[in-house]
């Protein structure tokens, strides 16, 4: 289902973990930002860096961490207010072990693990902490999103099989890909919705960026 999936936002928002989180490891730390009565901490931004080098092998500017960290935020505000359940140990080990399985090989993962500096206790934390942000925000937008049949054969042409032939592969049936397409559409839904909630919300926020100067 994954590999059709356009999770844009949820993918790149839903990269790090909950602010704080391995605060303890840094030997100096100030207030990256205040936002409302919170504050996010250079090692917050410490931290989803070194999360980042662990999946891609790099990771984004200290003012890009910073502006995904607002955004989370806003989000697990809401979902602490709604009292929203975190997620079961089950669905932790399942997540984990999808992300075991998205590197070449578990010499690989470990690897890179090793080389960002992550515990294998922190990675749980940080998936734990992805998972619950992520079923907060499906939870909430799922509902309203609607896709018709058309809107399926429209991305099976225009998407599904212009993808297979470039591989030099033959494109599944639409039936075959239906669901995925389904599900692919609903995610970028989610998307589209959550994005336009956190624009809506972010404007609302009083936000004091405290990061100038602060480098890679």
């Amino acid at each position: 289902m994954r590999g059709l999936t356009i999770g844009v936002l949820l993918v790149s928002l839903l990269i790090t973990t909950a602010p704080g989180f391995l605060a303890s490891q840094e030997t100096v730390d100030r207030i990256a930002a205040r936002v409302e009565n919170d504050v996010i901490l250079l090692s917050d931004i410490r931290a989803l860096s070194r999360y980042q080098q662990f999946l891609d092998g790099k990771s984004e500017t200290d003012s890009q961490i910073l502006d995904r960290l607002i955004d989370q935020w806003v989000v697990r505000t809401e979902a602490d207010v709604s009292r929203f359940p975190h997620p079961y140990d089950a669905e932790i080990e399942r997540e984990l072990e999808r992300l075991r399985k998205s590197f070449a090989s578990a010499e690989q993962y470990e690897a890179r693990r090793k080389q960002s500096g992550l515990s294998e206790a922190e990675v749980r934390s940080i998936v734990a902490s992805q998972l619950y942000l992520s079923n907060y925000l499906d939870s909430r937008f799922r509902p309203s999103v609607q896709v018709d049949s058309k809107a399926i054969e429209d991305f099976y042409a225009s998407t599904v099989v212009p993808q297979a032939k470039a591989r030099g592969q033959e494109p599944p049936a639409l039936d075959a890909a239906h669901d995925l397409i389904q599900e692919a559409l609903v995610q970028r839904g989610i998307n589209e919705q959550a994005e336009k909630w956190l624009k809506e919300s972010r404007a609302r926020l009083h936000v004091e960026i405290l990061l100038d100067g602060v480098s890679k």
